[in-house]
């Protein structure tokens, strides 16, 4: 049986990855009660006895857990963090076992392993396969504009919608220089930084994330079906990624996704004026959060 400790399980990532842990076979939850869920002698602790830790924490907080887990030597676990603070850090393999070929076996012999952002778990979906392809290139000026539901918020927005009501839809991060940039520029494989414009909608859960391209500007001038083509064959096999046919309508909403660790990716496109438009559809939640960390955990521990 492999041991789990949920440093942070009182959260909405926390309490994800636990509800979804209790139906894993093979799997033992360990966990602090009161007061001494904030005692670092009683967590170090209880890191020595388990076999990984996942860490749903601040980013400051979450620095302080890997060093108490460093601390222990040879007795210390693996550790995957659900938190912004060891993402692009070095040593540290990012937890989107899709990303490349043979990123899986990278994330399933990793030590330490950092979850990715929901919002650059869309992005980077879309554009990797595109500038391993060569269609886009690394210096190519991309946007990004997504949209969440309010529990990628943290609490406080939670609260705030549930109990107020919340606007209906409002743009954040309007500085520019939201916390999800640098991964999403590194595991992207870009080397100009993309504006990212995300926003936030009046509904619980559900994410799109959307990347406008001209198509003349990239190399080759490629048509649409080449980059949904670079997408199929980039994803082709996975049990979760899927490269789907853009609806007829021309409409997409956010949530059909929602209680599924599922992510699909479209390419929309006006042929005529030479545009498009690269969409993932992903639960903020589910492959944007807590299923994405069962996920990595599988991996991680042979499950």
């Amino acid at each position: 049986m492999a041991t789990i400790f949920i440093d942070g399980e009182a959260g909405t990532t926390g309490l994800g990855i636990r509800e979804r842990l209790v139906s894993v076979p093979g799997v033992v939850l360990k966990s602090l009660s009161g007061d001494r869920r904030k005692d670092p002698a009683a967590r170090r602790d209880l890191m020595a006895e388990v076999d990984l830790v996942v860490l749903c924490l601040p980013d400051d907080a979450a620095k302080e857990s890997v060093k108490l887990a460093c601390d222990l030597g040879d007795r210390a676990p693996r550790i995957l963090d659900a938190s912004t603070a060891h993402r692009v850090a070095p040593n540290w393999v990012y937890g989107f076992p899709e990303m490349v070929p043979g990123h899986a076996e990278a994330v399933a012999k990793a030590r330490q392993v950092a979850n990715p952002g929901c919002y650059p778990t869309g992005a980077i979906a879309l554009l990797r396969p595109l500038t391993d392809a060569g269609l886009l290139p690394p210096d190519h000026p991309v946007t990004v504009n997504a949209v969440s539901g309010y529990s990628g918020g943290g609490k406080a927005m939670i609260e705030a919608h549930e109990r107020d009501g919340g606007p209906a839809f409002e743009l954040y991060a309007l500085g520019l220089a939201h916390k999800h940039v640098p991964e999403l520029m590194k595991y992207a494989g870009l080397k100009r930084r993309p504006i990212f414009v995300p926003s936030v909608g009046h509904f619980r859960q559900g994410m799109l994330v959307s990347i406008p391209l001209h198509l003349d500007t990239l190399p080759g001038r490629p048509r649409a079906a080449d980059l949904s083509a670079a997408l199929v064959e980039h994803y082709a096999g996975s049990d979760l990624v899927s490269v789907v046919a853009p609806e007829a309508d021309g409409k997409l909403e956010p949530e059909a996704l929602n209680d599924t660790d599922r992510l699909e990716l479209r390419v929309y496109a006006n042929e005529v004026a030479r545009h498009a438009v690269l969409v993932a559809r992903l639960d903020n939640l589910g492959k944007g959060a807590s299923g994405a960390a069962v996920q990595n955990i599988r991996l991680m521990l042979g499950l």
